[in-house]
């Protein structure tokens, strides 16, 4: 005798979608700027529509050449980087970025960059221009640059000045990407959020240097550059913690981000959405493997939403 199947019994898959600031993701994972580009090549790998949102790579008012070489070094569980925010310029970004990005079917953040508060406000104006952005993300806290960057990040009154700068240039949803390399990061927050940030994400990466022994000089070019990785977890994560406790916005959180485990941590510590970022690097379907694992957790833990894990932590 065949058993009749009940479609009211069968689960139900899990409601993976969040709003981070305005900004509708049909699920919590993007990936962390500078790190995938604009997704082109990791189109290759798998349907980068999948994941929540795309994030760019950081888009500045004219080309920027970057850092000299070396720029690169392998530390034990992680990397350190010196790029610079190399990027060809914002009018080469609208040429020959946007046609691809307008055939993704999913949200994009596109990461902004400058040396001063004008060239900020200069490519969001220009990328008003494109219907398919949906989100801009102002970053404040690169350590790799001379200018901007993070001399802005460290400082409340600098950090409220470019974030209300960019505020009056556009209506779409505003993220304020953080340093790590602070004092009090939820000081910070709360100087972005009172600018008008809609979010913030967090964290950069942080500041640190790698010595050639048999030379006895800086590894970096720059001799110092960003530490990202395994090896800024715990930092980051503790951020994530104290942002999300201080401020009424929402947080991107990043930081060492390789498993679908730590993004688990990382929206109960407060995180709305989560951003995988050095791990590409080693896999290019990290950020999958960190989706598909989150959507079993939430259906063997049978929580109906990823949103009940936000902040969820109990102390």
């Amino acid at each position: 005798m065949k058993t009749q199947s009940c479609p009211e019994c069968a689960p139900q898959a899990p409601d993976l979608s969040v709003n981070l600031g305005g900004l509708l993701m049909k699920n919590p994972v993007t990936v962390a700027s500078g790190t995938f580009g604009a997704g082109q090549e990791y189109a290759d790998f798998f349907d980068i529509s999948r994941l929540g949102a795309i994030t760019t790579k950081g888009v500045s008012s004219e080309p920027w050449a970057g850092n000299d070489a070396p720029r690169i070094a392998e530390t034990p569980s992680g990397m350190l980087n010196s790029i610079g925010l190399q990027n060809p310029g914002v009018e080469a970004f609208c040429q020959n970025q946007v046609k691809f990005l307008e055939r993704q079917d999913t949200a994009v953040i596109v990461n902004v960059s400058g040396h001063s508060i004008p060239d900020y406000v200069h490519v969001i104006e220009r990328l008003e221009q494109e219907s398919c952005i949906d989100a801009y993300e102002v970053n404040i806290s690169c350590p790799n640059v001379d200018a901007g960057g993070m001399t802005f990040g460290v400082d409340p009154v600098m950090a409220a000045k470019v974030t209300s700068a960019c505020r009056e240039a556009t209506q779409r949803p505003l993220l304020v990407k953080l340093s790590p390399n602070v004092t009090d990061i939820a000081e910070i927050a709360r100087a972005v959020e009172s600018a008008g940030a809609d979010a913030v994400s967090l964290i950069n990466t942080l500041l640190g240097m790698a010595i050639d022994i048999r030379r006895r000089k800086p590894v970096l070019a720059r001799v110092v550059g960003g530490l990202s990785g395994p090896a800024v977890k715990p930092v980051a994560l503790r951020m994530v913690w104290e942002v999300h406790k201080a401020v009424e916005i929402p947080v991107l959180g990043m930081g060492g981000i390789a498993t679908w485990q730590d993004a688990v941590e990382f929206m109960l510590a407060g995180a709305t959405a989560v951003a995988v970022g050095a791990a590409n690097f080693a896999d290019p379907l990290a950020s999958i493997h960190v989706l598909e694992g989150l959507t079993r957790y939430l259906e063997e833990q049978e929580i109906s939403s990823a949103r009940e894990l936000i902040g969820a932590l109990e102390v």
